[in-house]
């Protein structure tokens, strides 16, 4: 694939989840298929819950449904919403081995919500929607978030903690 073919597949629209706890903590995952393609940088493989937006779905209602998904979380209350979309790009041996060139990466829509449940509702080991995505999960500091992802998601992550800094202590 040509750079020009390459720059000219879409992106994929998604929504991110930025859970926040009472003591302004973030919840992030270890994803449970390390062995994918994208998984360029080992040690980096934790994330916030984030995931693809249906045909004609709401990118709020989307980033609902994600968190519930991946994590069974239903006591959670909207916060905020960055205020732009964030792209990144997928590295392009990615692109053609797992996405089949149907999209260059992915662009994200960011909500905050603040966990209102008790800890045991998060439940990754069984998953409503049957795909398990993480292996482990853990409270994190927003602003250490950045050096946990995957490096070409980074700068995602980094507007996603500029965006929501003043939510947390």
């Amino acid at each position: 694939m040509t750079p020009t073919e390459f720059e000219s597949l879409p992106y994929r629209p998604c929504v991110g989840i930025c859970l926040i706890n009472r003591e302004g903590l973030v919840w992030i995952g270890r994803r449970a298929d390390e062995g994918l393609v994208e998984h360029v940088a080992p040690g980096h493989e934790w994330q916030m819950p984030q995931g693809g937006i249906d045909a004609g779905e709401d990118p709020f209602e989307a980033a609902k449904r994600e968190l519930w998904e991946e994590t069974n979380v239903r006591s959670a209350s909207l916060i905020a919403e960055a205020p732009d979309w964030y792209s990144y790009d997928i590295p392009r041996a990615v692109v053609g081995e797992r996405w089949k060139f149907k999209w260059r990466g992915q662009t994200q829509k960011w909500f905050a919500f603040r966990f209102e449940g008790d800890e045991s509702e998060i439940d990754i080991d069984n998953p409503p929607a049957g795909e398990k995505e993480f292996a482990e999960w853990r409270w994190e500091p927003l602003a250490n978030l950045p050096g946990l992802i995957i490096p070409f998601k980074r700068p995602v992550y980094e507007n996603v903690v500029a965006a929501f800094r003043t939510l947390v202590p």
